[in-house]
């Protein structure tokens, strides 16, 4: 098994590090799931298949290392609250080797 630290900042602004495995087809949406690091019912409503943009979040470093967005997400980020220039669907971002050390934050909830 392999993983990965990954920095997760939570919607009340605390800094999360966490490990995130590399051998089980995850994504960063299902990471921060896992360590319940948003209230239950708040991220990842669609189950991630870029539905909804519950689990957007904000890429602070490695952007340059993340997947192309696909025209399904950047279609779901058009409609969504809070979007930034660095916005993504986390449920959009495998996780693989090359983001050990990536750091996002979570997007605040939609009002």
């Amino acid at each position: 098994m392999s993983d990965i630290k990954i920095t997760i900042i939570d919607r009340e602004g605390e800094a999360h590090v966490v490990d995130a495995p590399t051998d089980m087809n995850m994504n960063l949406m299902e990471v921060v799931r896992s360590y319940e690091l948003a209230a239950e019912g708040t991220i990842g409503i669609c189950g991630g298949m870029a539905m909804c943009a519950s689990c957007q979040c904000y890429i602070l470093n490695f952007e340059h290392m993340l997947p192309e967005q696909s025209i399904e997400e950047e279609d779901m980020l058009d409609q969504a609250f809070f979007v930034q220039d660095n916005s993504r669907l986390s449920c959009q971002i495998p996780i693989t080797e090359e983001l050990d050390g990536l750091e996002v934050k979570l997007a605040p909830e939609a009002p």
